[in-house]
């Protein structure tokens, strides 16, 4: 059995970035560390590296996430980047959506440990909630699949006009460029790649940012949104 590494304290930048929530931060940083570890949800090798690597990395999003809006953190596994987004900015509106039942009952142990009331979890797919989970402004993404893929998820949750913030590596660009005919078809408008976390982590945070038009997913999902709708309201009648 792998010895568990210990959990270094938290940096200063953590402080800036939590503000009041920072001992929450705290608490986030250690269950993930611990039950985090002891279920598989993240690997021991990366308990050294939660802060820089994996919390702050995530926080550091709320940049670039609008005022007021609604948000799906798509595949949100251990909670990242949605629990540190969450953290940060209680006026948002969060769903985790996970299809794991072990990730899922993390998270809600979380959300309720640490009084996140703005946060919802589901379990489920993004595909299997389509139609069900009402659209949002915003969807949020880290380490769940390549561009074209994640995109064709996350894409048609988002209501007319929303965006797509995907956190990436190294190749952002090229992805970003592979991708290009794929979220075209999708519904896409606009595209960039931003870097965020100024004085806060370093490196910056690369983000891929997926602006959409009024049909977000394209017209093949604009109809599926609305026979899941159709079939939503006519199941609540009976």
């Amino acid at each position: 059995m792998t010895e568990a590494a210990e959990l270094p304290p938290a940096p200063e930048q953590a402080r800036v970035v939590f503000g009041e929530r920072f001992a929450d931060a705290v608490r986030y940083a250690e269950l993930l560390a611990d039950a985090g570890v002891q279920r598989g949800l993240i690997g021991p090798r990366e308990v050294p590296r939660l802060w820089e690597r994996h919390i702050l990395n995530c926080a550091v999003l709320s940049e670039v996430v609008p005022e007021g809006v609604t948000v799906c953190d798509v595949g949100s596994g251990a909670g990242l980047p949605g629990i540190p987004l969450a953290l940060v900015r209680p006026d948002l509106k969060i769903t985790l959506l996970e299809p794991l039942l072990r990730r899922t009952t993390f998270l809600t142990e979380v959300v309720e440990l640490l009084g996140l009331d703005h946060v919802t979890v589901v379990r489920g797919r993004a595909e299997e909630v389509l139609g069900t989970l009402t659209p949002v402004h915003v969807v949020t993404a880290r380490a769940v699949a390549p561009l074209d893929r994640l995109a064709a998820w996350g894409v048609p949750l988002l209501r007319p006009y929303g965006e797509m913030l995907a956190l990436k590596g190294d190749t952002a660009e090229e992805e970003l460029k592979s991708a290009a005919s794929a979220l075209s078809k999708l519904g896409a408008v606009e595209t960039s790649v931003l870097h965020v976390g100024e004085g806060m982590v370093d490196p910056l945070s690369t983000v891929v940012r997926v602006e959409v038009g009024e049909s977000p997913g394209g017209v093949r999902f604009a109809a599926k949104r609305a026979k899941a709708a159709r079939t939503g309201r006519a199941r609540r009648r009976r």
